[in-house]
Parts: structure tokens; C-alpha cells; sequence
């Protein structure tokens, strides 16, 4: 097991950041860390990544314990902070050798900058200083320092912010390689990043993990997968009507707009239309729903 969290609290005065949180994670799996604002997720990953102590718990990486082996917890782990800091008078080359010399890579540095170069997409820039790059070049930059000593655990927050959609793609595989060999957690704002990457997803809110499971149970959690909003030309009282096969429930608050929810989240567009149709009801727009990930999130974190 490459990560265990167990009962862990951070106080900070009178504010609880992490409330008695527990979780565990193994190698090979990419988990996305989702949470509001303020919610405890940098508090915990600095925790894990021995930045802070937790105020009670414990907490270990590879089997160590965070509070007794920090040394060798940051031996196992590659850390990318959201607020990426990095050497901007450096070039890219020699801060990347720079990383190495501090993971003593020894006679392996060169070969692995030129490794986490070619990865990370840095090809045309590794000669430029850090500080003539773009926020997403410096986000490679910082993604390949958190790589470049092959770490078993790689904690990555927010490490798409500022790419263009040909950079995101880019680091969304480069994750997603690094996932088969690696635990990766992954903080993120972003819902799609976690529905595109991660295999699973841990909610956390005001301190408190409200939510540990896949992303695919997850969704299933919000409601139905497939729902139809339907708009009539006129209101019309659609429960009165035969219910055609495949249709579970209907819905309405003024009876013009309808919501309907399919039986085994099977695609029922066509039956809709001939069942307006044999019935006169005259359907002026519809509208295919997919749940995801964002609506159990919202759901979770807005009590």
C-alpha cells in the first residue's frame, strides 16, 4: 500500500483544516483530491509530502511514517505545489540538473534531464531561462522536477492550470503513463480533468472526506446518468398519457417543461418523438442530460 491516511487532523488556532481524515491508496492508482476552496486539500498533501505536521493521526508513504521518516518520505515522493516554485534567472537544463544533484542521482542526472525534457515537451525550451516561459512551460518545468527521480508516489496539485488544450492533452497522458507505475493523487478544480484521468476520486469538505469512491459510482450516486428535458408548444398533462416502454419517470412543475428519466439509462429521443406524435402533443425543443461528476460534487460541497 503506497499511501496510508489515518485519522488525520490539522488545527490550525481554532480552525479544523483536516478532520480526522482516512483513506488508502495503491500503486497504480490515479486519484483525483476534489474539494472547495479551503476545503484541506494542500493542507493534507503538504502533510503527506512532510511540509507540516498533522495536529493528531498518522499518515505514511511507501510504509513510512510521515512524522518519524520524513527523509525517506520525500525520497519516495515527486511534488508539484500549486504555486509552482521555481529558480527564474535558472535555465531549464540546469535547473533540472540542479533537481537531480539534490535526489543524488550521480552519474544517472544527465541522462534523466534529457528523459524529463523529452516527456514533459520541453524540447524547444530547455535552453531558454525559467523566467522567459509561459505559465505552461514553467508548469512542464515543474512537472518534470517532480519526476525526475522516479518517485513512487507523485502528488500533483492543480498541475493543469495555465495550459492551452495541446498542453493539456499532453500532460492528461504524461499523468496517465505515469499512473501505471505510480500513485498519483491529483488536486484539481477542474471536474473534467478528474472524469478524463482519474480511476477514483476523494471528496473532501470544511476538513471532512464526504465522498471515497470510483468515478464511475460516483456519478451513478448523483442520479440517473441520462436524463431529457423536453419543452412542449403547450402545456399538457404528460403522466395522463401511456408511458412508452423505457421510460421510468416523468416529471413536470408547469407542464410545459418535463423532465424524463429513462429506464436503464437507455437512449429514448426516437420514442419520445413518435410517442408526441401518436399522441398530438407537440414537442417544440428536447434536450439530452448526462450526470457527472460535477453534480455530486455540488451536491456534496453546497451543505
Amino acid at each position: 500500500m503506497s499511501i496510508r491516511v489515518e485519522e488525520v487532523t490539522k488545527v490550525y488556532g481554532t480552525q479544523k483544516a483536516v478532520d480526522e481524515a482516512s483513506f488508502s491508496l495503491n500503486k497504480g492508482e490515479v486519484v483525483g483530491l476534489l474539494g472547495p476552496n479551503g476545503a484541506g486539500k494542500s493542507t493534507l498533501m503538504k502533510i503527506l509530502t512532510c511540509f507540516i505536521p498533522p495536529t493528531s493521526g498518522k499518515a505514511f508513504v511507501s510504509d513510512y511514517d510521515v512524522q518519524e521518516h520524513p527523509l525517506e518520505v520525500q525520497r519516495m515522493v515527486g511534488y508539484l505545489p500549486e504555486h509552482n516554485p521555481l529558480y527564474l534567472d535558472m535555465y531549464v537544463r540546469e535547473y533540472l540538473g540542479f533537481i537531480a544533484g539534490i535526489h543524488k542521482l550521480g552519474n544517472k542526472s544527465a541522462q534523466r534531464v534529457s528523459d524529463m525534457v523529452k516527456i514533459t515537451g520541453l524540447g524547444r525550451e530547455q535552453h531558454k531561462k525559467i523566467g522567459a516561459l509561459s505559465k505552461g512551460y514553467r508548469q512542464r518545468v515543474g512537472l518534470a522536477q517532480a519526476l525526475i527521480h522516479d518517485p513512487a508516489v507523485l502528488i500533483l496539485d492543480e498541475p493543469t492550470s495555465g495550459l492551452d488544450p495541446n498542453q493539456l492533452a499532453d500532460i492528461r497522458q504524461l499523468i496517465r503513463e505515469a499512473g501505471k507505475e505510480k500513485t498519483v493523487i491529483l488536486s484539481t478544480h477542474i471536474m473534467q480533468e478528474v472524469e478524463a484521468i482519474c480511476s477514483r476520486a476523494i471528496i473532501i469538505h470544511q476538513g471532512k472526506i464526504v465522498a471515497d469512491d470510483s468515478t464511475g459510482q460516483l456519478t451513478r450516486t448523483a442520479g440517473p446518468k441520462q436524463t431529457y428535458t423536453i419543452e412542449l408548444e403547450q402545456a399538457a398533462d404528460l403522466k395522463k398519457l401511456p408511458k412508452p416502454a423505457g421510460i421510468r419517470q416523468l416529471s413536470s412543475t408547469d407542464q410545459i417543461h418535463w423532465m424524463v428519466e429513462p429506464q436503464d439509462d437507455q437512449d429514448v429521443s426516437r420514442i419520445l418523438m413518435q410517442w408526441a406524435l401518436d399522441n398530438r402533443v407537440t414537442i417544440r425543443s428536447m434536450q439530452k442530460n448526462e450526470s457527472s461528476l460535477e453534480d455530486i460534487f455540488r451536491k456534496l460541497t453546497s451543505r
